[in-house]
């Protein structure tokens, strides 16, 4: 499914898997606050991008929660990674906010990079108990927010795993940007 925000930016909702999406300039990593290897999302990425992906966070760590940062993508076809921690449900508050900021904060620096292409998982859905429709929300009014100020990215990509988590997004998005 493909939505067009302000005749610009197309907003695409897609089942897949984040660490294959050779046709975005930067992935997202759902990361933890160390941007070390972990589970779900930063495992999966971290796999792929090896030691040489771990040295280059190192330098950033800790993060906090809300905000983003940027490295290459070893091994992998994109150019970037942007690394954000989003916030555990239910413990760090207030989640709606910190969530949004790793939206608008991961697309500001695609944007500050001269990137035109994102592909962005689920942030906090899975070990950090977001609920998932909740969550949709959040980054669908995050995209709306900072959809004017974005010069260089043209593709949002919500790359959701489930088939359930992808048929939530859709259902969210296509009511909240249509």
């Amino acid at each position: 499914m493909t939505i067009t925000l302000i005749d610009k930016i197309n907003v695409e909702v897609v089942n897949g898997d984040i660490t294959r999406q050779p046709n975005c300039d930067a992935i997202v990593n759902a990361a933890n606050a160390q941007l070390k290897s972990g589970g779900g999302v930063a495992g999966a990425i971290h796999k792929i991008g090896g030691p040489e992906l771990e040295e280059q966070t190192r330098k950033f760590a800790p993060i906090k929660t809300g905000e983003a940062v940027i490295t290459s993508a070893p091994n992998f076809p994109n150019k970037h990674i942007i690394h954000c921690l989003g916030p555990v449900y239910g413990k760090d508050n207030p989640e709606d906010i910190l969530l949004k900021s790793c939206y608008t904060n991961a697309l500001k620096l695609a944007d500050d990079n001269q990137l035109q292409s994102i592909a962005f998982p689920a942030i906090s859905t899975g070990i950090f108990g977001y609920p998932v429709e909740h969550a949709a929300k959040v980054a669908a009014e995050a995209f709306l927010a900072v959809a004017f100020e974005l010069n260089h990215v043209t593709t949002i990509r919500m790359v959701l795993w489930s088939k359930e988590d992808y048929a939530i997004h859709k259902k969210v998005f296509r009511k909240a940007l249509c």
